[in-house]
């Protein structure tokens, strides 16, 4: 019975001697996984600009980014919900304040980085005031960029809108239209094709980029960035907006090399955030 007693003993202590051994072995791997951020983007500008942060400003700050791309604007908030994401970069706000009453999500809006700009284009009019009286102009059909694009409009005095109309904006808000515009509402990624077919199409600037256009030069009108609601940038869980390596990111993500890059690469296509 003594000698089962000590071999029982002995089987229990390098049983437990093994499971410590087991959490120590995993412990600090689970600590360096934590260090990592996965930060999920689309590809054109937002991957390109976090693999530029990832590859010249991340190393010197501490940070370790893993770069996940998606080509749908419902997974990178839905698996950031999950956890299985960090933060992810992709969206403006009214975008993500519309997903969050849709979808029951809490995420929040954590760092402006850069403005994608809507644009006004044309093929037959050189500026605004040779759109002619009763000109089709095509607008983004989905509810946030179609107020968007008619405060563009508006904003360049082209039309008025109601008072109040805001981001939700529709034809029915517009409240002054001297060159009796008709408007042709078309799923966005359509509207650079559709300049051969009307007579100016506001157009989203990643679908610019796509298209070849160069806002700068060739839009008749661009959004600007002071005090405009549609800045792109860093979206993380509600509550961790001040989490130490979220807050390094977005100082990254603002930092004036980065401003540059954007620059340089999208020559007006992409705007950094003031």
């Amino acid at each position: 019975m003594k000698i089962r007693a000590i071999v029982g003993a002995a089987a229990l202590s390098l049983l437990l001697t093994a499971c410590g051994a087991s959490q120590s072995a995993t412990t600090p791997a689970a600590e360096s996984a934590d260090t990592v951020l996965k930060v999920g983007a689309t590809p054109v500008p937002h991957a390109e600009i976090l693999n530029f942060v990832k590859d010249n400003l991340a190393p010197a700050a501490g940070l370790k980014l893993e770069v996940i791309e998606f080509t749908d604007y419902v997974q990178p908030n839905v698996q950031l919900g999950e956890g299985r994401l960090t933060a992810n970069f992709f969206q403006h706000k009214p975008y993500l304040d519309d997903f969050n009453a849709s979808k029951g999500t809490e995420l929040s809006f954590a760092t402006p980085v850069h403005l994608e700009p809507l644009g006004l284009y044309s093929r037959k009019a050189a500026d605004l005031a040779a759109l002619p009286e009763g000109a089709t102009v095509a607008v983004p059909s989905d509810a946030t960029n179609l107020g968007r694009s008619l405060k563009l409009l508006a904003d360049n005095g082209v039309i008025t809108l109601k008072e109040g109309a805001g981001t939700s904006a529709t034809e029915r808000d517009v409240a002054g239209n001297p060159k009796k515009l008709a408007f042709k509402p078309l799923e966005a990624a359509q509207l650079p094709r559709s300049l051969d077919d009307v007579d100016a199409a506001v157009i989203n600037g990643n679908y610019a980029i796509e298209a070849g256009l160069k806002p700068a030069s060739q839009a008749l009108a661009l959004e600007k960035t002071e005090a405009n609601p549609y800045v792109n940038g860093l979206v993380v869980p509600a509550g961790h907006e001040q989490d130490a390596n979220i807050v390094t990111l977005g100082k990254l993500l603002q930092d004036q090399r980065v401003k540059d890059f954007i620059q340089q690469k999208y020559e007006g296509s992409v705007i950094p955030a003031e």
